[in-house]
């Protein structure tokens, strides 16, 4: 395998920013490791040097590894971004800079390695107009998956409900708890489709099959599965669906 990936290392400590480089380096597909100490010595490098991806540290004094992964974004051609850091209670500014992965420490040379193979997944793809609309239409989130974390494409989630301050997203193969409020997804995958049903569920408004009337109350029916539908949401939800229905109809 020809190496082509050119990458840049980001972490304030030294032996955790050795450790990183020494991993990335052992990759075949990295044929440059440049490294940093900070966002300022980052931003130096990205200055001078062709970097195609970021493996940022999150916590870090001064501009922190989210503030940088922001300023890149802004980028004419930005980088992909791997968050590499300890902590998981980044996932929701996470998911919404649209980051590549995000690997959790101490770093396993098999988990760097995927992350790898997708950030060379992302940069092979033709750049072509239509591709990067939809790359930038679905954005991932990072979810817990076996001691794992991994990216879990936005278009895979049928619907969401709410455990106490966390979320639990629902796909066609399972579901994967998130730390991340219901409030919060409602609020950020509105555009997307996502309606709010009641104070525990959040939906995709294309994916319901039917809106029923039982002893209770209201429910929706998504895959089978039947989710209450609150007083309060259902004049919203009916007048979503028609305007739905008509814009359908009208195409």
């Amino acid at each position: 395998m020809t190496p082509f990936l050119r990458v840049l290392a980001v972490d304030d400590e030294p032996p955790a920013l050795d450790e990183l480089a020494y991993l990335l380096r052992a990759d075949p597909r990295v044929a440059r490791v440049h490294t940093a100490g900070d966002a300022t010595e980052a931003l130096r490098v990205l200055r001078d040097a062709d970097v195609e991806a970021v493996f940022l540290d999150i916590r870090m004094p001064g501009l922190d590894g989210m503030e940088l992964a922001r300023v890149l974004r802004r980028f004419v051609r930005p980088p992909a971004i791997v968050f590499v850091t300890a902590y998981d209670d980044a996932a929701v500014d996470a998911f919404d800079l649209g980051v590549t992965d995000y690997v959790r420490k101490p770093v396993r040379a098999e988990r760097l390695a995927e992350a790898v193979r997708r950030v060379a997944g992302s940069r092979v793809v033709p750049s072509h107009p239509a591709a990067a609309a939809r790359a930038e239409e679905d954005p991932t989130i990072p979810v817990e998956l076996a001691g794992t974390t991994r990216m879990l494409p936005r278009s895979t989630v049928r619907w969401v409900e709410a455990q106490g301050d966390y979320a639990r997203l629902h796909t066609s193969d399972g579901s994967h708890l998130v730390r991340v409020p219901l409030a919060t997804l409602a609020d950020r995958w509105a555009d997307a489709g996502f309606v709010r049903i009641h104070r525990s569920y959040l939906v995709q408004l294309r994916l319901i099959a039917e809106l029923r009337l039982v002893n209770s109350g209201y429910v929706v029916i998504i895959d089978g599965a039947e989710l209450p539908v609150s007083r309060r949401h259902t004049r919203e939800l009916k007048d979503k669906l028609v305007r739905a229905t008509k814009q359908d109809w009208t195409r």
